[in-house]
């Protein structure tokens, strides 16, 4: 009698524990707390990539406005990344050191994201006074950069400078006491959200720390 109930029984049961664990998954799914990126401000980074004056900041940091010359000599600023996710980084075309790399790795980058409108690139020259707009040009044509994916920015040296070091935090040792004339060199790239918020500071040199990008850029969007 026992064995009959059983078996009478079984396909409900069967149902029941289908039910069981589905309930667990949504339940666990609702509870999860949803991935964010941290917001980095001054106070949260290595001071060593941090000018002096901004050491105080603990919340609400953004990057600063911006008016630079791209490589089809169009004026860039901050409203062409209006509601953009965006990788930054700072560069060279006659360095053959570590730009040569990190440039391949934003191609990379672009070919992640060409299809998606949502996220776009910005490369600065840390050499404004000989990358010309025609210098720029040839090398996003050698490079295989894509315009409307990827600015390669040119202009005011000091604006520049200001930007890597006050705003993007790209440079080491910036406890050091450092002029216009020292040289700004840095591997990292910087993930900018839509609200001009850093996300994420990668080396970019590292295969590693750019795939860790791409993936931060899509949980990035997830989020916002």
């Amino acid at each position: 009698m026992n064995i009959n109930f059983f078996k009478k029984s079984f396909p409900l049961l069967i149902v029941m524990a289908v039910f069981s664990v589905f309930m667990v998954f949504v339940i666990y799914s609702i509870l999860k707390p949803t991935e964010r990126l941290p917001i980095y401000n001054p106070a949260d980074v290595n001071p060593r990539l941090v000018d002096k004056s901004l050491f105080h900041v603990t919340k609400d940091h953004t990057i600063a406005d911006f008016s630079l010359t791209n490589q089809n000599g169009k004026i860039v600023t901050q409203n062409d990344y209006k509601d953009k996710i965006y990788v930054a980084d700072f560069f060279f075309t006659t360095c053959q050191t570590i730009c040569p790399i990190m440039t391949d790795h934003m191609v990379k980058i672009q070919n992640e994201i060409i299809n998606d409108d949502e996220v776009m690139l910005l490369s600065h020259s840390v050499t404004p006074e000989t990358d010309s707009i025609a210098t720029l040009k040839n090398y996003a044509k050698e490079k295989g950069i894509i315009s409307k994916k990827w600015h390669l920015v040119t202009g005011n040296r000091k604006e520049i400078y200001n930007l890597g070091r006050k705003a993007y935090f790209v440079e080491e040792d910036l406890g050091k006491q450092k002029t216009d004339d020292d040289f700004l060199h840095t591997e990292n790239f910087v993930l900018i959200d839509k609200n001009r918020h850093i996300r994420g500071i990668y080396n970019g040199l590292n295969k590693t720390a750019v795939q860790q990008l791409i993936a931060d850029v899509k949980t990035l969007q997830l989020e916002e």
